[in-house]
């Protein structure tokens, strides 16, 4: 058994090893994780949801071990399930129920008694903004709120950790700015833990402290996305007029490594001569520079790189799946 000195832990696997015949979906996972919010990515196929499947004792794994808020993943996951809110991506609603009667309802399958499950029902309700729509159909719900509600239906057990799969999902800017609100709640004020996944890197970047990416059944990063904009190579970032393609190739000629979007250019520094040497090209390309300044990456910029060191086919973060809801490690 895993050493539970580290009370501090909510999540800990050792040498996690899941197999489906000769195909290994997860390969000797490692990984401690502390309460907070933790962004979950990677591809389509990446292992994520057979991850999630062994960490809360839906399926055996090959070998290894762990625990989840102490409890042991092999013999243990109905009571791990039981400290678990889940909110899918997919549409888990019923539109002829009442919102409050949804929660409830949610609230009474895992165990709640319906008076408990009622009030508690009204509580997260409010707690999701959703107070004075509590007595509509969930059918007349605009995406925000049915959003909401399935918020409020993992929440109605106060879970000690939160699952949450691309919960901006169909969110118009002021419903996706409340539930991003919401989860940083949960976690600041609220004490718990969320787990998030999606393919918006701007709602994983504002909502987590750190990420876990899982690559091909194995955790290739781990960090806080902090310390991983410090691991970028720096970069200058210019957009110009008049020319694109041959400043491209006249920095390209100057020994400069260039990544080009569109007019947007983005140079890794290499020394003290990189800016001079931009400006020298753009004379001799006869192009405008409109901008130029210190490009900060975001976690998107971060994420594509390092599938791209990873030689994965992934061009954009629309090319990543969360929690696959079929099959096993398999393509969509």
């Amino acid at each position: 058994m895993i050493n539970d000195s580290k009370t501090n832990l909510v999540i800990e696997t050792k040498n996690l090893v899941k197999m489906y015949g000769p195909h290994i979906a997860l390969e000797g996972l490692n990984l401690s994780l502390e309460p907070g919010a933790i962004g979950i990515l990677g591809p389509n196929g990446a292992g994520k949801s057979t991850f999630f499947k062994c960490i809360l004792g839906l399926i055996t794994t090959t070998s290894g071990e762990g625990n989840v808020l102490g409890y042991d993943i092999r013999t243990q996951g109905d009571l791990i399930r039981s400290k678990i809110g889940y909110m899918p991506e997919y549409d888990s609603l019923d539109p002829e129920l009442i919102a409050v009667d949804q929660v409830r309802y949610s609230g009474e399958l895992i165990g709640m008694n319906p008076s408990q499950a009622t009030q508690r029902a009204h509580e997260v309700l409010e707690y999701v903004g959703l107070k004075e729509q509590r007595y509509r159909k969930i059918g007349t719900f605009s995406s925000g709120m049915k959003q909401a509600t399935k918020l409020a239906c993992a929440l109605i057990h106060d879970p000690e950790i939160l699952i949450c799969d691309e919960p901006t999902n169909g969110l118009d800017q002021r419903a996706r700015d409340f539930m991003l609100k919401t989860l940083r709640n949960t976690v600041e004020q609220g004490g718990r833990t969320v787990l998030m996944s999606g393919h918006v890197m701007d709602d994983i970047q504002e909502v987590c402290e750190s990420i876990v990416m899982i690559h091909k059944g194995k955790i290739v990063v781990h960090r806080r996305i902090d310390e991983l904009a410090k691991q970028v190579d720096e970069e200058i970032e210019i957009s110009v007029w008049g020319g694109s393609s041959r400043m491209q190739d006249t920095l390209e000629s100057r020994g400069l490594i260039v990544r080009r979007l569109g007019r947007v250019m983005r140079i890794k520094v290499e020394s003290e001569e990189t800016i001079p040497i931009i400006l020298e090209c753009a004379v001799e390309s006869n192009v405008q520079i409109r901008r130029l300044g210190e490009y900060k990456p975001d976690l998107e910029d971060i994420f594509l790189l390092i599938m791209d060191k990873l030689g994965a086919e992934v061009k954009t973060t629309s090319d990543l799946m969360t929690f696959e809801h079929t099959g096993e490690a398999t393509r969509e």
